[in-house]
């Protein structure tokens, strides 16, 4: 099909449609709850299938079954080029999901990631003037910590996903907060997981080269250096709050401290988040491990930014 001709299929989708496809591109495995809770939120989710149903007929997305007979759906190839010709996406096109990637075990933790960006587009829905949309969150943002040499070459730590956040402030302007998401199922020891978090503070340190007056090399991306959120999911209550409070100590103890110090880093679970939103006291700092913050760092729902973000 040419270019041409995939422009005018993507004009003869509705809006929700191609909005529903631009999700689809961005976070590869979607179930019809979350693209209900993103697309359609105040429709009957047989609307949402519908339009599903209606991208599959067309050869645009594709789904396989997934646990309790729940519909993974997914971006076909034809379906990328023929989003990517309509010119709307913000960022360039992905490696495609097949379908036994899509059914695959990494299936959880990409929907696992959707679900904690749907958290808080939920909370911007809710308060009036924010912003946060089906597109605010991005995965698997690598950035180089470290310049290796010889064979083992520049060293990366990839965050599961960078999330965007706009919020109204008292006085009418905008604060953009911007969170690295760290994703946790439990499958990687506590003292792996402690050591990826301390990267993060070696991330903020690094630089090209000696002596750049520009500073750190994060500053190129970001006006201010992203905290980190650690969200712990498929895990029990008792099990989750033991992995915490394991992670915490191995991370304030790690040697690299001394060095590099640390990044603003807190933990919540994944069913926390879902029930009762980032604006809860429901996070738990590392510097602070007894006590609860929202994810801003705030004891107050409504005060109007955290320390590490910045006016839009």
């Amino acid at each position: 099909m040419t270019t041409p001709q995939r422009h005018a299929k993507a004009r003869a989708l509705s809006t929700v449609a191609v909005e529903v496809l631009e999700s689809l591109h961005q976070h590869r495995l979607l179930t019809v709850r979350q693209i209900h809770a993103l697309h359609t939120p105040s429709t009957r989710p047989r609307w949402t299938y519908r339009i599903l149903a209606g991208l599959a007929e067309r050869e645009l997305a594709e789904r396989v079954a997934g646990p309790h007979r729940q519909g993974l759906w997914f971006l076909t190839a034809h379906g990328a080029d023929t989003i990517q010709a309509a010119g709307t996406l913000a960022e360039p096109r992905r490696r495609i999901t097949t379908p036994e990637q899509a059914a695959g075990p990494l299936r959880a933790h990409t929907l696992a990631v959707n679900d904690t960006g749907i958290a808080f587009v939920k909370a911007a829905r809710e308060r009036d003037g924010d912003g946060c949309g089906p597109l605010s969150w991005r995965h698997e943002i690598a950035h180089p910590y470290t310049a290796g040499r010889g064979r083992s070459g520049t060293h990366l730590v990839i965050a599961d996903a960078l999330l965007s956040y706009l919020q109204a402030a008292p006085d009418e302007s905008l604060i953009l907060h911007q969170r690295f998401i760290e994703l946790d199922r439990g499958t990687i020891p506590p003292d792996q997981l402690a050591s990826k978090l301390a990267r993060y503070a070696q991330l903020n340190h690094y630089s090209v080269a000696k002596d750049v007056p520009e500073g750190p090399l994060w500053r190129a991306y970001y006006r201010t250096f992203p905290p980190v959120l650690v969200v712990l999911a498929d895990q029990t209550p008792a099990a989750a709050r033991r992995r915490i409070q394991k992670t915490i100590a191995l991370y304030r103890s790690d040697p690299s401290q001394g060095r590099y110090g640390t990044v603003p880093t807190s933990f919540t679970t994944l069913p926390e988040l879902t029930a009762r939103g980032p604006f809860a006291p429901i996070f738990i700092p590392a510097d602070k491990p007894d006590h609860y913050r929202d994810w801003l760092g705030n004891t107050h729902q409504h005060q109007p930014k955290g320390e590490h973000d910045v006016p839009a």
